[in-house]
């Protein structure tokens, strides 16, 4: 054996290695010990259960420790020496300072396994426990118990000495052990230290000598350390069930407690200042700025615009609001009378106009009506894209979930990267909602099960996403948890009445008029719209474009179906216009050449409701141009069979001369007391059955009728244009009971108007509406009924009017059925293209027929679930009414727990709460099975009375938390697995293909400033912010060059950039923690 190495058979030394450690050696030789004396600079209690069992037969424990402050407290207590403070105050600090390590010790220890436990619950007996020897402990200045701990407070300690004595007749006086090891498991076992062991009495008795010097100059903590464990760690096992409910409540919604007075709002001359309001405007600002982004998704009625407005006071910076075209003026007025100066409001129709004069000026972009832009296909959302990219988008809307989970993905992406987003627990976006796809797209929507699942994935959003994005109040919060100043302001909503039904019947040879259009239409093919499906030339077609042809096919058979539902009249009209459509490019097809637009973008013109913008779309003679022969030789004979078709459904309604819709509505305006004795909103999606109303009313109700749509109004044979001041005036003297009293007007008993009225204007003087025909989209039905069924209201109740067709022959089917066989015939024309009468969502005549037969269609507060501000609420409440329990909760230890039984449950169940970072989650242990579960899942499990006893926790506690803690951790660890690409990421996966591709990549002609641009884009491409469209129309153009300069040409037309704000700490290590376990037990 070399000199420099240790013989493993030395006793001397201890390393803790191959089984020679430090505490199998105390393991040895405390059993013969009567007193035991340890001085460390760091006492770990998490290490006493290693050798509380060896240390039962030692009469006297005593423990000195440092108290390992920083360096600042090390000033402070050196300067009170100096000056010769009192020790009283020495003693406190010192007292106070190990407190609070031991309390830290505590909070970051291992708590799902219950050594610690025990070992503490054996120190705090020791400490308790009274010496077997008095005369001894009396000897070496004792306090009377069998184990006490004392802190020195004037200077740290670094040493690390352990002092056996054995007893009187033990042959050796006694042990010294000094060197690395402190205090800890990891001192005694796990870490490599070095320590060495002095046996003889000289060196025990000079060790034993200065400790006893330092011993009567320390500081008796043995009082404080069971104080803190019992009262400030977990391993306080008083906090009662209820108090451990309410740290839930409290630790879930600490940021939002004291929210609510944050600014004090500028509001217009007779403005109600209402609390709701002001309290979203301050939580939204909190949103903004933590996530660049927020919805405001205020259900219909409750004043969203005047919450932007009280938002847009509380932050600085210009801003862009992008609405509807009607609503320009009511922006402009709405945020000018509320103190706001830099702002400019533009039409949601003029975004490329936007870009064009430049972005750089505004700070904050305002999106009303923003669920227009959930279809992230079209031009129009590249656009939007475009222009809130690097700004701080508000995004106000009362239906941002509308038909699918991509409607608020393509939302979330005007502020989010969805590939690098900020939102906690979910930083990649597009992976989230691509498995929420996935999951939905293994079951058929007829399944029974399937409504349930649509209802998980919503909960998924709404809690994965939304809580952390959006400000959402339903009327039924504003009335429970803003009840006191609600009735302080005298405001209440109206009761909805249950929705009517205006029946009208197809008799005799109409009905046989209608059957016949029901067969034909089936039969119609629809080949002039959808003519590149037909074409064999020499020009490459992408499944895009043939996809476009097939939407525009689709809708236009949605047009005839919805005329046909309409009115006699709009289906007369469209008829004779497809006729003319069809005649007139039979005609080019026959002279050899045919012009095909390939801009048409129906989901774009969709969305803005412009169907006769469409047909000239279709119709543009300025449009691409193909030789006649390019196309299959069936494409000619299934145009003229279509001709032949609608000429035949022409000569059919020639011979239609009455109109029973119109006939009933008539019968029923002059004897529904409702309808009779009420200022009445009208809906109608179409224009031409609007003037066909219209013009039929004024003779009944002369110069008491207006129409009003996007191409304008009309009112006593008046034209009057949309942006004229004069029809605006008209509406809101008439409707808006906002408008000054002297300024409002009972000119207008009817109001007719397309869907263009439907979103952001008070038309709440009125409190009855009627839907002309079926509204096919349930989310049109909510805006429509929004407004009217508005706070402010006067009236008590609001009525709302829906129009269903029966035939004479199914009477004895009973009305619900001959109506919904009705409603059926309608569909079944489309097929699969039934998605175009409802843009983009799917129902079914009976899901449609009891959605507006349903009065929680019409107020938007069908399964809305839970809400946070009860609890919120419940918090505040106690913050104001018992301010020492607010106290007390919010100084419940980290990692609390509590136990208590509760009825009706099959099994014993742990509920564990865990934070990382800004993410919270919560999980549900029942049979060793852990499952995460929602806030209000969570809430409900602890949810208890304040009188509810505490019960004993299982040993099975500690088995239950680990389970639930190992799930967490793989829920929060970050993979980075690709995302599966769809149809839009292709593109963007074929730019990047071509930005590695050598001849670009090598290309030595790039500037710097080139360089810079392209890394940019790169960028861009890896968080996934390149618009679908944007990406489609690069990659159209790029298929064409491998010419690097016009590559780089390319992507500069199309792509601007701008330093992208993602989640750049996403994988970087972030503290998980135990918040709080409860434990109920059947």
């Amino acid at each position: 054996m070399s000199s420099n190495q240790i013989d493993q058979t030395d006793l001397t030394f201890f390393t803790n290695e191959d089984g020679h450690s430090l505490l199998s050696r105390f393991q040895s030789t405390l059993k013969d010990t009567q007193l035991f004396d340890v001085l460390v600079g760091y006492f770990r209690a998490s290490g006493f259960y290693q050798l509380y069992k060896s240390l039962e037969p030692v009469e006297k424990v005593r423990i000195l420790v440092g108290l390992s402050v920083d360096r600042d407290s090390y000033d402070i207590m050196q300067y009170h020496e100096e000056i010769g403070a009192i020790d009283f105050e020495s003693h406190q600090r010192t007292k106070k300072k190990y407190q609070e390590n031991l309390k830290t010790e505590i909070e970051t220890s291992q708590e799902n396994d219950n050594k610690l436990e025990i070992g503490i619950r054996k120190f705090i007996e020791f400490l308790q426990t009274d010496c077997k020897d008095p005369e001894m402990d009396k000897a070496f200045h004792g306090n009377g118990k069998k184990l006490e701990i004392r802190a020195y407070p004037s200077k740290n300690i670094h040493a690390k000495v352990y002092i056996g004595k054995f007893k009187p007749e033990d042959r050796d006086y006694g042990f010294v052990i000094t060197g690395s090891s402190n205090f800890s498991e990891s001192g005694f076992v796990a870490n490599r230290e070095f320590n060495v062991e002095l046996r003889t009495k000289r060196d025990v008795l000079f060790a034993e000598d200065q400790f006893n010097s330092l011993w009567k100059e320390s500081v008796d903590i043995s009082e404080d350390f069971i104080d803190t464990i019992t009262t400030k760690t977990w391993l306080n096992d008083q906090i009662l069930p209820y108090e451990l409910y309410l740290k839930l409540i409290y630790e879930y919604l600490e940021e939002d407690i004291n929210l609510e007075d944050q600014f004090e709002p500028f509001l217009p001359d007779g403005f109600m200042k209402l609390k709701y309001q002001q309290q979203a405007a301050i939580q939204a600002k909190k949103i903004l700025e933590t996530y660049n982004g927020v919805f405001l998704a205020d259900v219909v009625g409750l004043g969203k615009t005047f919450i932007t407005a009280l938002l847009l006071q509380q932050i600085q910076g210009r801003t862009l609001v992008i609405c509807p075209p009607v609503l320009k003026d009511y922006w402009k007025d709405s945020l000018f009378d509320f103190g706001i100066r830099s702002f400019e409001v533009e039409s949601l129709g003029k975004l490329e106009h936007i870009i064009k004069k430049g972005l750089d000026r505004y700070d904050h972009i305002v999106v009303d009506e923003a669920h227009r832009f959930r279809n992230e296909g079209t031009q129009s959302y590249a656009n939007l894209l475009d222009i809130c990219r690097g700004k701080k988008v508000i995004l106000v809307t009362a239906t941002p979930l509308n038909n699918t989970v991509d409607d608020i993905f393509a939302q979330l992406k005007l502020f989010q990267a969805p590939k690098n987003s900020t939102i906690p627990g979910v930083p990649n976006l597009e992976k989230f909602f691509a498995s929420l796809r996935t999951k939905l797209s293994k079951m058929e929507k007829d399944d029974p099960e399937y409504k349930k699942l649509i209802k998980e994935v919503s909960d998924d959003i709404r809690n994965s996403i939304l809580r952390y994005v959006m400000v959402r109040r339903t009327r039924s919060d504003v009335m429970t948890y803003f009840q006191g100043d609600m009735k302080k302001q005298g405001l209440s909503f109206p009761d909805l009445d249950n929705p009517r039904k205006i029946v009208y019947e197809y008799k005799g040879e109409l009905e046989e008029i209608f059957k016949e259009t029901i067969v034909k239409l089936h039969e119609f093919i629809y080949a002039r719209y959808t003519p590149l499906l037909y074409y064999i030339g020499n020009k490459n077609l992408s499944e895009f474009e043939k996809q476009q042809q097939r939407n525009v096919g689709g809708f236009m058979k949605g047009i005839l179906v919805k005329r046909l539902e309409s009115s006699f009249h709009a289906f007369r009209q469209s008829v004779d216009r497809f006729i003319i459509s069809y005649e007139k490019f039979i005609d080019m097809y026959h002279a050899g050449t045919i012009y095909i637009s390939k801009k048409v973008d129906v989901y774009d013109l969709i969305e803005s409701d412009n169907i006769e913008r469409l047909e000239e779309f279709v119709d543009d003679e300025k449009a691409h141009k193909y030789d006649s022969k390019d196309f299959k030789k069936e494409f000619v004979t299934k145009l003229e069979f279509d001709l032949e078709i609608l000429r035949s459904v022409q000569k059919l309604w020639k011979k239609v001369n009455s109109d029973p819709k119109l006939e009933q509505f008539i019968r029923d305006l002059k004897s529904t007391k409702e309808l009779k004795s009420n200022k009445l909103v009208v809906f109608t999606e179409s224009k031409e059955t609007g003037d066909y109303i219209y013009e039929a009313l004024i003779k009944e109700f002369p110069n008491q009728v207006m129409f009003y749509s996007s191409k304008g109004g009309r009112h006593s044979n008046d034209t009057l244009t949309s942006n004229h001041v004069i029809s605006r005036d008209l509406i809101t003297a008439n409707y808006d009971p906002n408008r000054k009293v002297k300024e409002q007007a009972n000119d207008l008993k009817i109001l007719i108007a397309t869907d263009v009225l439907a979103e952001g204007i008070n038309l709440h003087r009125s409190n009855t509406l009627v839907n002309y025909d079926l509204p096919w989209n349930p989310t049109r039905v909510l805006q429509r009924a929004g407004r009217v069924n508005r706070l402010g209201s006067k009236f008590s109740k609001v009525h709302i009017f829906n129009f269903f067709p029966t035939t004479q022959s199914d009477e004895h089917l009973g009305l619900e059925v001959n109506i919904t066989n009705k409603i059926q015939m309608f569909h079944d024309i489309l097929g699969e293209d039934a998605k175009y009468l409802s843009d983009g969502e799917e129902f079914g005549s009976q899901e449609l027929f009891n959605t507006l037969n349903s009065k929680k269609a019409y107020t938007g507060e069908d399964g809305e679930g839970d809400s946070e501000l009860k609890y919120l609420e419940l918090m505040r409440k106690i913050r104001d009414d018992n301010p020492d329990l607010f106290d007390k909760i919010k100084n419940l230890p980290k990692k609390a727990r509590s136990g208590f039984k509760k009825e009706l449950i099959e099994t014993d169940r742990l509920v564990t709460f865990f934070r990382i970072g800004k993410l919270k989650k919560f999980y549900l242990n029942q049979e060793g099975k852990a499952s995460e579960v929602t806030f209000f899942d969570a809430v409900h499990e602890l949810e208890c009375d304040p009188k509810t006893k505490r019960a004993q926790i299982p040993n099975d506690y500690y088995h239950y938390l680990q389970t639930n803690k190992t799930r967490f951790e793989l829920d929060t660890t970050i993979g980075d697995e690709p995302t599966k690409g769809s149809g839009g990421r292709s593109n963007a996966k074929y730019i990047e293909t071509r930005l590695k591709d050598r001849s670009f990549k090598n290309f030595k002609g790039f500037t710097d400033t080139d360089d810079e641009f392209i890394n940019g884009v790169k960028e861009m491409l890896l968080q996934g912010t390149i618009a679908k469209k944007t990406a489609q129309l690069i990659k159209k153009e790029l298929e064409k060059t491998l010419d690097p300069i016009v590559t780089l040409n390319i992507l500069r037309k199309h792509i601007r950039l701008i330093a992208i704000e993602g989640n750049n700490n996403a994988k970087k290590f972030q503290k998980r923690e135990v918040i709080l376990s409860g434990y109920i037990i059947k």
